[in-house]
């Protein structure tokens, strides 16, 4: 097996709460306006060292999306999920988006997030 290669990202950064690798930039956040199993979410526009499992249709709180688990390059722990298809007009804006779980990482200078209300109006997995 070869050698690990994992993107080092600059300025203010999102890691993995396990093993601390980049995940996003805090400019390519979008909303944090989300919420999931877990509590609150983020949704950026693009995120990195994290691989794309298999697609699956799941039912959000704002309707019915396709979606696939983002699971982070270097642990193998699941940290989000992408968006591939909104079948709600409304919610076209967030297809090829990412959301990154709130609880699975860290802030850019490696504090941890602290608990906070859930998010009104956001996608939350109701499976």
């Amino acid at each position: 097996m070869g050698k690990l290669y994992l993107i080092q990202l600059d300025g203010r950064i999102y890691s993995c709460r396990s093993c601390h690798s980049h995940l996003a930039n805090f400019d390519e956040l979008v909303s944090k306006a989300f919420h999931c199993r877990n509590g609150k979410a983020y949704l950026f526009n693009t995120v990195v060292n994290v691989s794309v499992g298999p697609q699956e249709n799941r039912m959000m709180t704002t309707g019915l999306h396709t979606v696939a688990d983002i699971y982070c390059n270097c642990c193998w722990r699941i940290v989000g999920w992408k968006y591939e298809a909104a079948f709600e007009k409304s919610q076209k804006y967030k297809e090829g988006k990412f959301i990154l779980e709130r609880a699975k990482m860290l802030d850019g200078d490696g504090s941890d997030f602290f608990l906070d209300a859930p998010a009104a109006g956001s996608d939350a997995d109701e499976v």
